[in-house]
């Protein structure tokens, strides 16, 4: 169902595609990943060559004059190199009730998102060894997008995709914020945000006071200056994550 609002004929609340249906003449619709405040992600297949990709749809008063759009694959395509960045394909334009509407194609990433992850682990938390695979699979991604001169600007568990591999995990990011120039307080925002992500993983406040040292030296109570000072920048976490002692158990 698609809903519009008000006397604003150009916008639109909701698309609510279902399955089968076709998008831009090329790609089916398999199923809704999720939708946000910018537009709605789907699950589709390329009828040409049947390959999955996924389509992020815009809602019209969101992306005026396709800014948002624009942003995206822009920086998508800078940060093309980086391992945590889904890939951008290409852009399409759709009509929905005689409405011009872009989406972006992406490449189709497996897992789900962390917060749905945590909560089917046992005790709905992870464990301190997984759960420090986890944030270093973040901090490495943290610092080859910095590295770029980018940053995330909205880290949390519902931004990020996670796919066990092995004794660790595969990351991919979602839902770049895009105001703003990468300056240095938004890239260490990225580094606090991550390390909040690693709190909130092994139990919140509820567990962390049984929690053992090897975590506590990194939340340090997520107290912002002390997290600073000792990790300034995502590098500095990842060094520390592939250098530390463990404490006798």
């Amino acid at each position: 169902m698609v809903r519009a609002t008000g006397r604003v004929s150009s916008r639109i609340d909701q698309f609510d595609f279902k399955p089968g249906k076709t998008i831009a003449g090329k790609y089916n619709v398999e199923a809704a990943l999720g939708a946000g405040w910018e537009g709605e992600v789907y699950k589709v297949v390329e009828l040409k060559t049947g390959i999955h990709r996924a389509a992020k749809v815009f809602y019209p008063q969101r992306n005026v004059r396709d800014r948002a759009v624009h942003f995206y694959a822009a920086k998508l395509n800078r940060l093309r190199k980086c391992s945590v960045v889904i890939q951008y394909h290409n852009s399409e334009t759709i009509r929905v009730q005689g409405i011009p509407i872009t989406c972006l194609i992406s490449e189709l990433v497996e897992g789900e998102l962390l917060q749905a992850f945590v909560r089917r682990q046992r005790g709905r938390r992870l464990h301190t060894f997984e759960a420090m695979h986890l944030l270093y699979s973040l901090a490495v991604g943290l610092e080859q997008i910095h590295k770029a001169h980018e940053y995330h600007g909205d880290l949390h568990d519902g931004n990020v995709l996670v796919e066990r591999l092995g004794i660790g995990f595969e990351v991919r990011l979602v839902d770049f914020y895009h105001w703003g120039p990468a300056t240095r307080p938004r890239m260490q925002d990225d580094v606090i945000d991550a390390i909040r992500l690693l709190y909130d993983a092994v139990g919140g406040a509820p567990w962390y006071p049984k929690q053992p040292p090897e975590i506590k030296a990194i939340c340090r109570g997520l107290r912002r200056d002390l997290i600073s000072r000792q990790f300034p920048t995502a590098r500095h976490l990842r060094e520390y994550l592939e250098t530390f002692i463990w404490s006798e158990p």
